[in-house]
């Protein structure tokens, strides 16, 4: 069966710096804005956009819209030819001044011929469910009594004998409602996002003229991620859908093109799909698939909003409203929305004691949703699974090739993490925390937390963080700049997650003690228990503590000591030698007034730690540099949610509030890079200018390398290596004051700093 033209070298554009802004550019009879990256506002759908906003043409239904015969069992179809499935069909080309969004940054070629060709071989089209010999056949008229094979997902037959018994029901991929699926529907809050901004050159490259037709072009070789095969682990559990057909992740083509609700729905039916860790999944890949199931949003453009957060919001509402009027054939067939749809439609079905639950996730619109996870402001960040626009890690700028990856990255998942990617990255990290609780549960092996770990009712918080990360910055001074020619950052590798695979973490409910009870709670026979600790720190100057760092604990000040909270982690780093980047307090030294103590603790994260730490190892084997950062987004993420509760209302998914935890583990990787700096003090004679979190800015000169040589997560590691013209040094050597310092690193680093935690 056709497959995703496995070896074939496709063109990909190089984005461009993430700063870069608007461009004009002329496309044919309209005059076209775009900002550039793979999700698209076009006009002519030949610009793009980073994934904020942008304009594009829409469908004119007077054009020729997928020309090629679709599911309705025509005889071409049948026959296995091949329609003809134009770049700019595809990208819904429509009259100029028409704004629509598209999905995907550009490698657009205005050659339709190239763009139709880029599979190793011609996409036969398939009617839906009457598929070849050796897979399940059935009649183009799409009966509901097809049973999938194994390929496609294997349901127990109790199911459909429930189904049956339970009246004239079709066949539905039903379920008895698994504690993955019971998770999954409450965690309904949760959405996914936006892409890489392209190099104009490479765009106009690939955009020739028809007198140079007969050229010779530059191919442009795929990233390697892109080359890499992809696998069946995620067969059965998903499915993806393109303007051309309906294949498994590995590759295996199922079904023509689905164009309508009514169709979807048969699809979702007939595939029987189960869930891994999260609800199996339908993913819509490119604006043409939209556009035959009529899912199709004109939010305006980028010119009418000053903040592209509004035309966000308004592309938001629009495609629920778009969703709300085509989703009655799924509603009539006995689909129940899971919350409103968005860019995510979660869609259960529930036939006596079995429920079927699956969600239908839009690419084209996954940037209409926004958080954190995503960006930042009007910044495009990591969307998930789908990559990173402004890192080049973005799908594919063709809905083939797109699909292709998507597939491998979905087999990747499953294989590597047990699980099916969440909606946002944060969600894929609770559900692998989810799936070994379920192991632990059945196995009565292990820990196993099903409780929030709220903080406690505390006298007198500290204002914000309970353990922020650090931020500081210091003038260099003429001992600083002596010999020196590089600005170097390095950073913690994989910080977080490191420090989440080792540390001992409290549950169960906590003990309040005050007075003596509370200062003798902290000396135990393994240490001080985790917990939250009132303390005093001194004031800074009155200890003998390096100059050139910033005080140990971000509340601590330099004239007057200050009453806090700490957690155990701070309690233990303060107690540490000033050689080991502590205070060398003694605990009566702190004046520990109070205390909340938890009864158990242990090592409740190891196991999570050890799945991401394995498959980061896999993805930097094999230089997939995709997975690889999607996995950063999964433990800085869920980490970084651990502290919201609004994150995790649902009663299944409550025991992920767990600020205590994040609170630790930003501790621990604040106090292991002091130790870092204080050893490279000792070693090397260099003080940092600058620290972030866990990375750390220094002056050296050409041949200092102050990097660890291990390649252990949480080891230090270089993140940016530049070599200082003389307007820099001079920049450095003329600086007053941290502001002019700070302006001095950005004008070396030209991007914002950002650590590997």
């Amino acid at each position: 069966m056709g497959g995703y033209g496995e070896g074939r070298k496709f063109p990909r554009q190089r984005p461009p710096p993430p700063d870069r802004g608007w461009t004009r550019r002329r496309r044919g009879v309209g005059e076209t804005r775009s900002r550039c990256g793979r999700l698209r506002w076009c006009g002519n759908a030949e610009c793009g956009v980073d994934g904020e906003v942008g304009t594009a043409e829409g469908t004119d239904e007077g054009s020729a819209q997928y020309p090629g015969p679709g599911l309705d069992g025509s005889p071409a179809e049948l026959a296995g030819e091949q329609p003809s499935i134009h770049g700019d069909q595809r990208r819904g080309r429509g009259p100029a001044g028409v704004l629509r969004p598209l999905q995907r940054p550009s490698g657009r070629s205005r050659r339709p011929d190239r763009r139709a060709g880029v599979m190793s071989g011609p996409w036969e089209q398939i009617p839906l469910f009457a598929l070849p010999e050796g897979t399940l056949t059935a009649s183009p008229d799409f009966t509901d009594d097809v049973l999938p094979d194994d390929d496609a997902a294997s349901v127990d037959a109790g199911v459909f004998v429930a189904a049956d018994q339970a009246g004239s029901e079709p066949a539905v991929a039903a379920h008895r409602e698994s504690s993955e699926q019971r998770d999954a529907a409450e965690a309904d809050d949760a959405p996914t996002p936006p892409s890489p901004e392209v190099d104009g050159a490479a765009v106009d490259g690939d955009e020739v003229d028809d007198d140079a037709a007969g050229s010779d072009e530059v191919a442009v070789d795929p990233p390697v991620w892109e080359t890499l095969p992809a696998g069946e682990e995620a067969d059965g559990h998903a499915l993806i859908v393109t303007a051309a057909g309906t294949y498994t992740p590995s590759g295996r083509e199922l079904t023509g093109p689905v164009d309508s609700v009514e169709k979807l729905d048969k699809l979702i039916r007939w595939a029987a799909l189960t869930p891994l860790g999260a609800p199996a999944q339908i993913w819509i890949v490119g604006q043409g698939a939209c556009e035959l199931l009529g899912w199709i949003i004109d939010p305006g453009s980028e010119d009418d909003v000053d903040d592209m957060e509004a035309l966000r919001n308004r592309a938001a509402q629009e495609l629920t409203a778009v969703l709300h009027a085509t989703l009655t054939p799924l509603l009539n067939a006995g689909w129940e929305l899971r919350g409103d749809p968005g860019h995510v439609v979660h869609l259960s079905r529930s036939i006596g004691n079995f429920t079927s639950m699956v969600d239908v996730v839009i690419e084209p619109y996954v940037w209409t949703y926004w958080n954190k996870d995503f960006g930042w402001h009007n910044r495009v960040g990591d969307m998930g699974i789908l990559g990173s626009p402004t890192a080049g890690t973005y799908l594919p700028d063709d809905d083939l090739p797109a699909a292709r990856e998507l597939g491998r990255r979905l087999a990747w998942c499953a294989q590597h993490l047990g699980v099916l990617p969440g909606p946002t990255p944060a969600r894929t990290g609770a559900a692998i925390v989810d799936k070994i609780k379920r192991e632990r549960t059945r196995s009565g092996k292990g820990i196993v937390v099903t409780t929030p770990g709220s903080v406690p009712p505390l006298d007198g918080p500290p204002r914000g963080d309970l353990e922020p990360a650090v931020g500081w910055t210091r003038v260099p001074d003429a001992q600083d700049l002596d010999g020196t020619g590089r600005l170097v950052s390095i950073d913690q590798r994989a910080a977080y997650l490191a420090s989440a695979g080792m540390l001992e973490f409290g549950y169960g409910q906590p003990t309040h003690l005050t007075g003596n009870a509370a200062a003798a709670a902290a000396v135990g026979e393994k240490g001080a228990p985790f917990g939250l600790w009132r303390i005093t720190l001194p004031a800074g100057q009155a200890l003998s503590l390096p100059e050139k760092l910033p005080l140990p604990h971000p509340h601590m000040l330099a004239d007057q000591p200050v009453q806090t909270w700490v957690t155990t982690v701070s309690l233990d780093g303060l107690c540490s030698p000033v050689a080991d980047g502590g205070i060398g307090a003694e605990l009566d030294d702190l004046d520990i007034t109070e205390a909340w103590v938890y009864p158990q603790q242990g090592r409740a994260l190891d196991k999570w730690a050890k799945i991401l730490r394995e498959a980061r190892k896999a993805a930097v084997d094999t230089d997939d540099e995709a997975t690889k950062r999607f996995l950063s987004t999964c433990y800085k993420g869920y980490i970084g949610r651990m502290v919201n509760p609004d994150m995790w209302t649902a009663t299944r998914m409550q025991h992920h509030h767990q600020p205590l935890w994040r609170a630790s583990i930003i501790a621990h990787c604040r106090w292991r890079g002091r130790r870092v700096a204080m050893r490279i003090a000792r070693e090397h004679g260099r003080w940092p200018v600058r620290t972030v979190t866990d990375s750390w800015v220094y002056l050296l000169a050409d041949s200092e390398d102050i990097a660890d040589a291990s390649e252990a997560l949480g080891k230090m590691s270089v993140e940016k290596d530049v070599v200082l013209t003389d307007t820099l040094l001079s920049a450095f050597a003329s600086a007053e004051d941290v502001h002019d310092v700070n302006l001095a690193i950005k004008a070396a680093f030209a991007d914002d700093e950002e650590g590997d935690l």
